[in-house]
């Protein structure tokens, strides 16, 4: 396997393994400063937002402050939706990488197939859908520049948070 391949991989397990542990603080690490976390809204059955500065998206936080008050949200119990927090398993498949077709020297972007089961209220439910992350190099690591996560199960019956995605 290509280390670049296999780095990358381990790099999107572990992201999702602190997701399902609640370890916030290093999950947050993953994402640069000025990252961007985007899901956009579906605007037909086929078509979704492209631009979240002018249609309707379900999340989009501009940089890392908005994960990280989502995060002060869930710590302090300011997010009653929330509470009691789910317990989450991601499952990420088909990761794939390009050039990054614009950005720094090193960037990539990189695409995966994703799934995540939760319960709460011992109720199990499931989001699947794909992401495209822009990456950087941060020493023999990865940092995430940008996040677009399409939900594809978007008829929503639940809570829908960065934590399920």
């Amino acid at each position: 396997m290509h280390a670049q391949q296999h780095s990358v991989e381990q790099f999107l397990y572990r992201k999702s393994e602190l997701c399902d542990l609640q370890s916030w603080d290093a999950y947050l690490e993953l994402f640069d400063e000025n990252s961007e976390f985007h899901v956009p809204q579906w605007d037909s059955e086929h078509e979704y937002t492209t631009d979240p500065k002018r249609g309707m998206s379900l999340i989009y936080y501009t940089n890392r402050s908005g994960l990280e008050d989502r995060v002060f949200r869930l710590r302090t119990g300011k997010s009653a939706a929330s509470t009691p927090m789910p317990r989450t398993m991601h499952a990420i498949s088909n990761v794939r990488i390009e050039a990054a077709d614009q950005g720094a020297p090193g960037e990539i972007d990189v695409k995966a197939n994703w799934t995540t089961f939760y319960a709460r209220h011992g109720v199990a439910e499931h989001f699947f859908g794909r992401a495209t992350y822009r990456l950087r190099p941060d020493g023999d690591s990865w940092k995430i520049m940008r996040k677009h996560v399409l939900l594809l199960n978007d008829t929503i019956n639940a809570v829908l948070d960065f934590y399920h995605l």
